[in-house]
């Protein structure tokens, strides 16, 4: 039985960290229109400052 390879699975980028991200199940019918890879990159969306990237 052959099971699906995750890296078979279509990818995109985040528009907000650039991050590549895999489509998941739960984005089986938006799929289209997915373009942050976390909740937290969907709330920067609107900030449009840049994340910062340590302490220092």
């Amino acid at each position: 039985m052959a099971r699906n390879n995750k890296t078979d699975s279509p990818r995109k980028l985040c528009a907000v960290c650039g991050r590549p991200f895999s489509w998941r199940k739960k984005w089986e019918r938006s799929w289209d229109s997915v373009k942050y890879c976390s909740q937290r990159c969907r709330r920067e969306k609107a900030s449009g400052t840049p994340k910062a990237t340590g302490s220092g």
